[in-house]
């Protein structure tokens, strides 16, 4: 097998074992858990009267009380329990929120740990700061109500649920001293991407790779009845999880303070099961099996320690302590008291002091430095980010002596470049693909590296070992959550897929979307290495697998984000693909969306003629038309994509040979977001720019790759944009020829030939002869592949034989 050297590792402390939790480490534990709901619970209800210096009036209540009790004081509980592991061991350690929606208990968390009034000076440790705690969360000018990019710590805000598990393993991988825990809600636990993402631990190599710990919170109930692990008997859930490969540690109650002995004990046993598994690895000790490594399932009350009965009914360990389980505050006497009552059980004069910070006794339970799980730089990723070791990209380029004289198969070059990014990298890079390396054209990083996995291998395999670093599953919701994880925690990746399918994912890249566009407004979060996604077997050439497999959606998707975070690059061959891929992976803060087809194609510029139509965008191609730049066109025919590029350049030598007079300009789009203007994306071409391709007035027939409404949303407000015709994707498609797909969506060079004669700015002489041979060559086009099974000759090997000036 192909391995991939491995770097040097930083000397980590030695081991030892954590000693049994004491009683006064229990009665810390203890306070600071308490001090946390406490919090809590005021984020949720309070805008004044922060300490309870005085009784609770309708005025210190909020307006509108937002925010979810029911699962904050478990996450609360192991997040204090896990500290202690910390303290102890000098564990470096992230906290992965899968219910993000106890955000309060995180914000809380920030606070205690000291981390929150380091970042946020102005929400002090003393009562007035507790008060802008509290009157910030969930409200207008404040925090969101998630574990959001705002949350020191987070790299995961949980409000999407599924992901926890994906960007845990994604955090570990190639981060040998990272122990990630990941709370997996039971309501969470009902979701596909989630019941996908057990088998993380399938991918693990523990020489190389951090630990993931799951705890799987079951509390029974969701947001408005049961769940379906919580009402599983537990030999059946231990079944399931043990069936994933995982040693499985159960922790049951509510009682205090026997909950916190039973926890620290089985949480101290999980960390010795982690740390064994490591140091047999590392050194040398470990025979290839794949380890079961340690899973927690904590069974405790919804709602722990809040309300027990309201207005007779039960609340504590319902569903209905899920999110405000005292509603009506403001005009309730009766349930304004029971919040008086709930907030004083935490005996607040124990837990702050006369100015209202902390007490030592809760102070006492946190680790310290950036050992706090609210200060990892590794939940900062770009503060641990190394820069790639980057080839020079014109080594890969393909020689193109003149426009479509040639074809080959785009992608490959980009794996050969990935291929050296894996050799000088071997510790902060990684491509993530389901299962489709090879198929679509980026193999070549197998010289370097193996497929990864930890399960069993046999002689048949090729390119799979347990020192593999690419990362192959069947599902694009790992790959993708991984690659989240990996960049969020500082190291560069890329994903790829096939076009279509890049929809199943689709929800979690606006979410990343989201994420980096909220980073982007806060001065502490590093900027980290951009989400980088390859798109290939595209829809126009995905004609043997037909309709199901052909769709451009993820376009659309992108180009909605805001445009300080999103990017959409459509290289027409190899040669500009090399340049965006470079321009990519230097980036950050970014989601890079690359689309290009794997199969053949015609290869149009040299590298260097590549590189200055990348850096512009978009540009003038001379050799393609017969507008000779002293006037205007009489149309422009414009494109955007690899296919679509191709039949814009053939309509255009139809026109050459078969209409010379028409004076027809040829433009192609490599950056789509140039085309909008500059106050809506900051690649928008100025005025002029965009005026010295298009014109101000001439007719543009555009041939898109994707949806035709993408490029009407982009050139809106531009001059006379109703001037734009464009052909793109329409839902037209099925198992068929390649060219009978651009032809079902009318985007071939007949259409386009049409559409020309048709929006030209004048008609010239054999205009309608020409029109009429274009719909004969149609006709012909659709008896001969019925016939043949296979494209007329003069579509399938056509290439560029109009002569090209010097």
């Amino acid at each position: 097998m192909t391995t991939t050297s491995q770097p040097e590792r930083a000397q980590r402390p030695a081991r030892q074992d954590l000693p049994a939790a004491t009683a006064d480490e229990i009665e810390a534990m203890d306070a600071w858990w308490r001090a946390n709901n406490y919090l809590t619970v005021g984020q949720i209800y309070l805008m004044a009267n922060p300490l309870l210096r005085e009784p609770l009036t309708p005025e210190h209540i909020k307006p509108r009380l937002l925010g979810h009790w029911g699962t904050s004081p478990g996450l609360s509980f192991v997040y204090t329990h896990l500290s202690r592991v910390i303290r102890h061991t000098g564990q470096q350690a992230i906290f992965l929120t899968g219910p993000g929606h106890g955000g309060p208990a995180l914000v809380a968390a920030g606070y205690l740990d000291g981390t929150y009034s380091e970042i946020y000076p102005d929400v002090r440790e003393d009562e007035d700061g507790i008060r802008r705690l509290f009157r910030q969360f969930s409200a207008p000018g404040g925090i969101p109500s998630h574990v959001s990019v705002t949350t020191p710590g987070s790299i995961h805000e949980g409000g999407e649920l599924g992901y926890v598990l994906s960007h845990a393993f994604g955090a570990v991988m190639d981060n040998p001293d990272l122990l990630a825990l990941a709370v997996v809600g039971d309501g969470e636990a009902e979701t596909g991407p989630l019941e996908g993402s057990w088998k993380g631990i399938s991918f693990l190599n523990p020489a190389r790779d951090g630990a993931v710990l799951p705890v799987l919170h079951l509390n029974g109930a969701k947001i408005a009845g049961p769940t379906v692990l919580g009402r599983k008997p537990p030999e059946e859930v231990r079944s399931l999880l043990e069936g994933h490969g995982y040693e499985v540690f159960e922790v049951e109650g509510g009682d205090l303070p026997g909950m916190h002995e039973r926890f620290a004990e089985t949480l101290a046993t999980a960390y010795a099961r982690i740390t064994g598994i490591q140091d047999a690895a590392r050194s040398g000790g470990w025979d290839g099996t794949r380890p079961r490594w340690p899973l927690i399932v904590l069974r405790s009350p919804k709602g722990w320690t809040g309300p027990d009965v309201v207005d007779d009914v039960q609340v504590e360990g319902t569903w209905r302590a899920h999110q405000v389980p005292l509603s009506g505050v403001r005009e309730n006497d009766d349930h304004r008291r029971l919040l008086e009552e709930w907030m004083r059980s935490y005996r607040p004069d124990e837990l702050f002091d006369e100015s209202g910070a902390p007490t030592e006794l809760v102070r006492s339970a946190n680790p310290s430095g950036e050992l706090r799980m609210s200060a990892s730089p590794h939940a900062n990723g770009g503060l641990v980010t190394r820069d790639l070791d980057i080839p020079d990209y014109r080594q890969f380029a393909r020689d193109v002596p003149a426009p479509a004289t040639q074809r080959a198969e785009s992608t490959r070059a980009v794996g050969e470049m990935m291929r050296e990014l894996y050799r000088r990298n071997p510790s902060t890079f990684r491509l993530f693909s389901p299962d489709e390396t090879n198929s679509n054209r980026v193999g070549a990083v197998f010289e370097v590296s193996d497929r990864m996995t930890a399960e069993r291998t046999v002689d048949i395999d090729e390119k799979l070992s347990r020192d593999g670093r690419v990362m192959e599953v069947l599902s694009e919701h790992n790959c993708h959550g991984w690659l989240e994880g990996y960049t969020l925690t500082g190291r560069h990746g890329l994903f790829a897929t096939y076009e279509a399918f890049a929809m199943v994912s689709a929800s979690m890249t606006v979410q990343h979307c989201k994420w980096l566009q909220e980073a982007n407004r806060l001065d502490w979060r590093a900027k980290v290495p951009s989400l980088n996604i390859l798109l290939t077997s595209t829809a126009w050439r995905n004609d043997h697998n037909g309709f199901s497999h052909q769709g451009p959606g993820l376009i659309q998707t992108v180009l909605n984000a805001r445009g300080d975070v999103a990017r959409i690059y459509l290289p027409p061959d190899a040669n500009c693909l090399l340049s965006v891929a470079d321009h990519c992976f230097r980036s950050k803060n970014y989601v890079n969306l690359i689309v290009i087809d794997k199969q053949p194609q015609p290869q149009w510029l040299s590298i260097d003629e590549a590189t200055a139509h990348c850096a512009a965008g978009a540009g003038i191609w001379d050799w393609a038309g017969t507008d000779d730049g002293d006037r205007d066109p009489d149309v422009v025919l414009a494109c955007a994509g690899d296919v679509v590029t191709m039949e814009i350049v053939a309509a255009a030598q139809i026109l050459k040979e078969r209409l010379p007079q028409l004076r027809v300009r040829v433009v192609n789009v490599v950056d789509l977001m140039t085309l909008a203007r500059p106050r809506s994306h900051p690649h928008g071409m100025d005025p002029v720019r965009f005026g010295e391709l298009f014109t101000d007035h001439v007719d543009v027939v555009f041939a898109f790759h994707g949806y035709h409404g993408a490029i009407h949303q982009l050139v809106h407000g531009r001059p006379d944009a109703d001037r734009f015709h464009v052909r793109g994707f329409s839902e037209e498609g099925t198992t068929t020829t390649p060219f009978d797909m651009v032809v079902r969506n009318q985007v071939d060079r007949y259409h386009l030939v049409i559409d020309t004669i048709n929006n030209a700015g004048r008609q010239v002489r054999g205009s309608s002869e020409l029109q009429r041979w274009c719909e004969q060559q149609l006709a012909k086009h659709e008896s001969y592949i019925v016939e043949h099974l296979e494209d007329m000759p003069e579509v399938r090997d056509w290439v560029m034989t109009t002569v090209v000036d010097d």
